[in-house]
């Protein structure tokens, strides 16, 4: 029995990104990867080992994250001190406390290849590699990016219905009401 009812049609659906595709089978893998690794070594040298392995990892990773805080907390308290004395602040001491938390976080997550990546975003020069990259990547994407601030971006928000149109829109606020509309009505839903 039909009610004479148009059929809702519903727009096609956006395109996934290869990130958000592929990210979930990539940690999977990951994860696949480690315990394998795990296993390989505790079946080579003993269970009690890799447990001393992941223990000391977990240690190291937690005294470097604390290090690097600390020094970012010294970094930002010096700045601070200095701009409130009116001397301009020096920029060189506060690089590499990201990749160094990075690096302390890597090495408390259990696995032997996250500990690898860790330890090796301990060493500075990597740290100073992978900071010229990541800078550049950043002023490329920055130059890419369209014209304009914030604030435009706030104003050009669009609001989206359930069926997938746009509607675009702006409130207009009167600064002075010339009536007292009263008390509102209650919102129903």
């Amino acid at each position: 029995m039909t009610t004479g009812a148009p059929t809702p049609t519903y727009p096609a659906r956006p395109r996934r990104s290869r990130l958000r595709t592929y990210l979930p089978l990539g940690i999977a893998a990951w994860l696949v990867l480690e315990i394998w690794l795990l296993t390989v070594v505790a079946g080579a040298a003993s269970g009690f080992a890799v447990f001393l392995l992941l223990v000391a990892g977990f240690i190291l990773g937690s005294v470097v994250i604390k290090r690097a805080g600390r020094r970012a907390f010294r970094n930002l308290t010096e700045t601070l001190q200095q701009q409130q004395s009116g001397v301009p602040p020096t920029n060189g001491g506060g690089e590499g406390n990201g990749l160094m938390m990075l690096g302390g976080l890597l090495l408390m997550i259990p696995g032997l290849i996250s500990d690898a990546l860790g330890l090796l975003l301990l060493i500075p020069p990597v740290q100073k590699a992978l900071s010229r990259y990541a800078e550049r990547a950043i002023d490329r994407k920055i130059r890419e990016a369209a014209p304009g601030s914030v604030g435009d971006a706030f104003q050009q928000a669009r609001i989206h219905r359930p069926d997938g149109k746009v509607v675009q829109g702006e409130v207009i606020r009167e600064e002075n009401p010339t009536t007292d509309p009263g008390p509102r009505p209650p919102l129903n839903r």
